[in-house]
């Protein structure tokens, strides 16, 4: 293995964790959002307003996404270990 190889499988990794985090991250962001358009059109400015539904709605997009983020890190953990059979 060379530098290379070892930089390709660290940029790979990235892109594995960015793909899995992006679409949880993209429901909190917007439940965030709609409880603050929430809060500011109601003018109720409780802090732990935001706390309890982002963490079931997170919750949910992690159960609903969780195949999708099981596949992925499947797909690249046989890809790696194809790899590393490949190098012997």
């Amino acid at each position: 293995m060379n530098q290379t190889d070892a930089i390709e499988i660290g940029r790979e990794a990235i892109m594995v964790v960015l793909t899995m985090s992006v679409p949880i991250m993209a429901v909190a962001l917007f439940v965030g959002l709609i409880i603050a358009l929430f809060q500011a059109l109601t003018q109720l400015q409780e802090m732990t307003l935001v706390f309890v539904p982002k963490i079931v709605v997170v919750f949910g997009a992690l159960i609903f996404f969780l195949p999708f983020m099981l596949s992925t890190l499947s797909n690249y953990m046989n890809n790696l270990a194809d790899r590393i059979i490949g190098l012997s």
